[in-house]
């Protein structure tokens, strides 16, 4: 089976959205992240594909976040 990997990364006021390799398009709640709930909109843009786009880095906040984990995470 092929990896899946991130091809796109956009936020809404409340949302992280992903679009994967297979054309799926996940989200989840910005606040789950706290890095990322406390950006400014030019940081969350300021983001770059990582590993073969496996991976979202964001150099300023120090965040980085996979397609495995966006599949599998749970808010606790």
């Amino acid at each position: 089976m092929e990896r899946l990997t991130a091809q796109n990364v956009w936020f809404d006021k409340d949302r992280i959205f992903m679009e994967l390799s297979d054309h799926r398009i996940i989200g989840c709640p910005i606040q789950w992240f706290p890095r990322l709930s406390r950006a400014t909109e030019e940081q969350k843009m300021h983001r770059e594909l990582i590993a073969g786009g496996t991976g979202v880095h964001w150099e300023e906040i120090d965040e980085d976040l996979s397609v495995e984990g966006m599949l599998s995470y749970r808010h606790q």
